[in-house]
């Protein structure tokens, strides 16, 4: 970790009282507004981040599942089923059984730590034939026509797997085909759920589909893993449907292309491990995920069954991050480091409920690429990845950038594709920020963009003490506000934390001067 052990004797913050459009406040009479709450106590069991060091999940103020991610331009994007629209429509007390799920979250990072929340895809508006929106599965390809185009496949309820492209990883996004690309109309489609599809472009630049579920022949190989290779195009199928003899597979599937080698990885099924071939292997647990490989995936033979390496959230090794729950997963490499997305329901007792809410975490994890791939075991943790660079305050940040939110936080859309903005309520709520580098230069200015009534505060390295930080606002339109800097704030790495209220009161960006 990059963090600095620096001890404040005191919390800095930037007062504001009053606005205008893109002014500068240069007064000294705006003094800090001494606020008696406690803000740690206020906070204290609102998420397991905003006052840890944890980076699990990734987003603490909604519910999302079964991810998938794709690196570009430095970024990692991470799309997840959005539990969050099941549990809005049945309430606490409902159940998460995903049939109004009709959107898929988006979010990214360039630190695997600070997550911008980019709002969702909504399939009810871009393919209104299909039923449901689960379980994304992305990859992109620089085209022809010079242009890195994205391809998002997901599950159209059990009955199929459609697709989504754009030429940006926020969208727009299109539906190129008005029709699931695999359901039970193709030919050699004969498993009864072809939906939880994984895709991967192999080092010849062909596309891969894996996918499939249903009704098992037997407990030990259910028959209904399938593989195909798709068209040039991304989204045809450009042969035969092949079988992977996944033993005890459920649902789930995943596929990488690493060093030669493709790797699959599925979720297993609830059934007693009673029958087992492996001498040298142990049994998969309940529900984990397990993997094969092979070389020429086409032939079903050639897949090896290597071991399982996640097990079931509920049964894991360590922190408790929440009951048995389905398993979906994905293998991802960013930056050189490979890592491993999954869902635990790592937030239902801070949203009250125990109706199978989900969240996505990441993890570390160690790939050795040699030897035909070898994967070893991880756990499910609520500390996470590291932070792989500072966040630069110098910058223009956004407010939907968090490493840890007060929780029952919400975000507006714009009109633009991809942004969202921070939304006031009566009660305070907090967004933070972690590890941002002052310690080359110290800040002379802060600026802030606004819209609305409301007021915020910016406290930096925790949130002990009274509130030194006060912008109070009353304008129709978005308004940029920025004041000189008085206090000698000494360099180092810290935390930011912005706290806020006013009902409809929006936060757009910040930067530090």
């Amino acid at each position: 970790m990059f963090r600095k052990k620096i001890l404040l004797s005191t919390v800095f913050a930037i007062s504001f009282l009053g606005c205008q459009k893109n002014i500068e406040a240069q007064t000294n009479a705006d003094k800090p507004k001494v606020i008696n709450e406690k803000l740690e106590e206020k906070f204290a069991n609102v998420s397991p981040k905003l006052l840890t060091n944890n980076a699990n999940p990734l987003l603490d103020f909604m519910f999302t599942a079964d991810p998938t991610a794709v690196e570009y331009n430095g970024r990692i994007y991470v799309y997840a089923t959005n539990d969050h629209q099941q549990y809005e429509k049945v309430g606490k007390d409902g159940k998460n059984s995903y049939e109004h799920i009709r959107t898929l979250v988006m979010m990214s990072s360039d630190d695997m730590v600070n997550w911008t929340y980019h709002g969702v895809i909504n399939t009810v508006k871009l393919a209104p034939w299909s039923q449901n929106s689960w379980a994304p599965s992305i990859t992109s390809r620089l085209e022809a026509d010079g242009k890195t185009h994205f391809y998002l496949y997901y599950s159209n309820g059990g009955g199929g797997s459609a697709v989504l492209t754009s030429t940006s990883p926020l969208g727009p996004w299109k539906d190129p085909l008005g029709k699931n690309i695999v359901d039970r109309s193709v030919p050699g489609v004969d498993v009864g759920a072809p939906f939880d599809p994984g895709v991967v472009i192999d080092g010849q630049g062909t596309g891969w589909l894996v996918f499939g579920a249903g009704t098992p022949k037997t407990p030990y190989m259910p028959d209904n893993a399938r593989i195909v290779k798709l068209g040039a195009d991304m989204i045809s199928l450009a042969g035969n449907i092949s079988k992977i003899p996944a033993p005890y597979f459920n649902e789930a599937s995943d596929l990488n292309f690493i060093n030669g080698t493709w790797v699959y990885s599925y979720c297993t099924n609830w059934d007693p491990r009673t029958e087992w071939p492996y001498s040298n292997i142990a049994k998969p647990t309940t529900c984990n995920i397990s993997y094969m490989t092979s070389k020429t995936p086409l032939t079903p033979d050639s897949w090896q069954y290597r071991d399982n390496y996640f097990k079931n959230p509920g049964d894991n090794v360590g922190d408790n991050v929440g009951p048995l729950t389905n398993n979906h997963s994905h293998l991802f490499k960013f930056n050189q480091k490979y890592y491993f997305a999954y869902h635990a329901m790592y937030l239902q007792d801070y949203f009250n409920t125990k109706g199978g809410f989900r969240n996505v975490g990441i993890e570390p994890i160690q790939v050795d690429e040699g030897n035909g791939v070898n994967i070893p075991m991880v756990n499910a943790t609520f500390k996470g990845p590291s932070q792989t660079k500072l966040l630069n305050p110098f910058v223009l940040q956004q407010a939907e950038t968090t490493a840890g939110t007060s929780g029952h936080v919400q975000f507006d859309t714009t009109s633009v594709v991809g942004n969202v903005v921070a939304k006031g309520q009566v009660d305070k709520q907090c967004l933070m920020v972690r590890e941002a580098d002052f310690s080359n230069q110290i800040p002379a200015k802060f600026e802030v963009r606004v819209k609305g009534t409301g007021q915020i505060d910016v406290y930096v390295n925790n949130l002990k003490g009274p509130a030194l930080v006060s912008l109070r606002c009353d304008v129709k339109d978005w308004t940029t506000l920025s004041k000189q800097i008085e206090l000698n704030i000494p360099k180092g790495v810290w935390n930011i934390y912005f706290v806020f209220y006013g009902e409809g009161f929006l936060f757009d960006e910040w930067k530090f001067y």
